[in-house]
């Protein structure tokens, strides 16, 4: 079996998990507040603006070896740029502050994730990397577009709100394409079970991180 069907398999309870936090079935259902989505956006800030970051230092320390995946870590930096970006702007179209939103602290669920992710890479291999990969991606091909459509119809809130979400259900196709292209490369036994280890950790991380978030934050309205 191709490692991209074992680590899919392998992974499907964790994924399960991750997909009963019930800001995930309130977005699905349409039982989901204004403060809601823009906690959701906040947490998104918080940790998509370390991907490009985790990104350089997953090719900076990959081994000669795999510089055949180094090449796609580039690739995939040159597609991840500025997206935190569009996160503020979707936090501004719903009319709240984002410059405060880049300027808060992320909850201590998200704060964990990226001090995992950055251990993973610096400490333990950096192939644990594509773990989160699997988890993030895997995520927004599953459920961003159809979430947005039904926030945006719940809420009433303009398009310019869903540039993460939308952008992420569309282009993330492509991206679980190229990715399971490059897990089926992975061969050796040990950093196909590292991997596999990894994404488990995502989910219950980002899992967490959906679990732990509070509609009530207090971000500003923009002025």
């Amino acid at each position: 079996m191709a490692f991209f069907k074992t680590l899919t398999n392998e992974t499907e309870a964790a994924r399960r998990v991750l997909f009963s936090a019930p800001i995930i079935e309130k977005s699905l259902t349409g039982d989901i507040t204004l403060d809601d989505y823009v906690a959701f956006l906040e947490q998104a800030y918080h940790h998509v603006k370390h991907t490009i970051p985790l990104l350089m230092s997953v090719g900076a320390r990959l081994p000669e070896d795999k510089e055949w995946l180094r090449e796609a870590v580039a690739e995939y930096i040159e597609e991840e740029l500025g997206h935190q970006e569009w996160i503020l702007n979707d936090i501004a179209a719903c009319g709240y502050d984002k410059e405060a939103v880049r300027h808060r602290t992320a909850n201590g669920s998200t704060e964990l994730m990226i001090a995992y992710a950055y251990d993973m890479v610096n400490r333990v291999n950096p192939l644990g990397f594509f773990g989160m990969v699997q988890v993030l991606e895997g995520t927004s091909v599953s459920i961003a577009e159809s979430a947005a459509d039904k926030i945006r119809s719940t809420l009433s809130l303009p398009k310019e709100a869903f540039s993460y979400l939308y952008s992420h259900g569309s282009l993330d196709q492509s991206h679980i394409q190229f990715f399971e292209k490059l897990m089926n490369q992975i061969e050796d036994p040990k950093e196909q079970a590292l991997i596999v280890h990894s994404a488990k950790m995502f989910y219950q991380l980002y899992g967490d991180i959906f679990r732990s978030l509070n509609s009530s934050h207090g971000i500003p309205l923009a002025a």
